[in-house]
């Protein structure tokens, strides 16, 4: 199947690289859904209401829940947005792999 080690090595390069690609999309497509989505801001906003209905009226257990919803919230936001980011970085560093193996090809290159 491989006539010989570079061909190992320059197929490797082709899939670090191939996988560096798919990890950028995934984390690109992450970071956009987690900035598009205006579900999450509806739901921030529709707690946050609450919980001021809740301070004006009297009821303190409403406003408990509405402020721990308001955290869980923003704890969700934060892990989705370090979800993408860390996945951006280990795409660079797949690309950056890809480019170790793939560099002794490049002096040879006409």
């Amino acid at each position: 199947m491989f006539d010989s080690g570079n061909q190992i090595v320059l197929y490797v390069a082709i899939a670090l690289f191939v996988l560096g690609v798919v990890c950028l999309i995934l984390s690109i497509i992450i970071l956009a859904k987690q900035a598009m989505s205006r579900n999450l801001q509806t739901i921030a906003d529709s707690t946050t209401k609450l919980a001021d209905k809740g301070i004006t009226d009297g009821v303190s257990g409403l406003v408990g829940n509405a402020s721990l919803l308001i955290s869980s919230l923003n704890d969700l936001a934060k892990t989705n947005t370090g979800i993408g980011i860390v996945m951006v970085f280990l795409s660079v560093v797949i690309f950056a792999a890809a480019y170790y193996f793939i560099k002794p090809f490049l002096a040879i290159l006409p």
